[in-house]
């Protein structure tokens, strides 16, 4: 059993369609949705990418809500914009727990693809495939990576199960 999943992956790509499907699979579970949480600031709201921004809260925020519903015996999904460094906080803070960290990727079409056929205002455009590219080239353990273009929803959903790989 898994404890806590960590979705991660460039805009765009399925994160919170997967998320919800897992979450949803459990007969105990929460959802995290972190853009929820980053976008609950309203006065002097800046971009996450942008400097200025509000990661330092929102991070600690993430971590204290995670922490609450694992103790109290919920499976947690979790998903957002992670990169290497918050993987090894969260790995470290969570390590009693079993945790999966799943990367989803997709080739450059299909993720331009999805992302139009998201609500206007969530459309990222050009800045879904600058991400790709960051996931890509970052320092990620390579295993953790799941390319979803050849995948459905439900073939994604089981190779995520069923694939200890994604556990750290």
């Amino acid at each position: 059993m898994t404890d806590l999943y960590i979705i991660t992956g460039p805009a765009g790509v399925g994160k919170s369609t997967i998320s919800r499907e897992i979450a949803e699979s459990k007969s105990k579970s929460v959802l995290i949705e972190g853009d929820d949480i980053y976008h609950q600031v309203v006065g002097g709201y800046v971009q996450a990418w942008k400097q200025g921004n509000h990661l330092d809260i929102f991070w600690k925020i993430c971590i204290d809500m995670i922490d609450t519903y694992l103790s109290n015996g919920y499976t947690v999904v979790f998903n957002y914009i992670v990169n290497p460094e918050n993987i090894k906080v969260l790995q470290d803070k969570f390590k009693k727990y079993k945790i999966k960290f799943i990367i989803l990727i997709t080739d450059e079409g299909t993720l331009l693809s999805r992302d139009e056929g998201r609500p206007k205002d969530c459309q990222m455009g050009e800045r879904c495939l600058t991400l790709l590219n960051n996931f890509k080239n970052k320092n990620y353990n390579k295993n953790n990576f799941l390319d979803t273009s050849n995948l459905s929803v439900d073939e994604t959903l089981e190779e995520i199960e069923k694939d200890n790989k994604y556990f750290i």
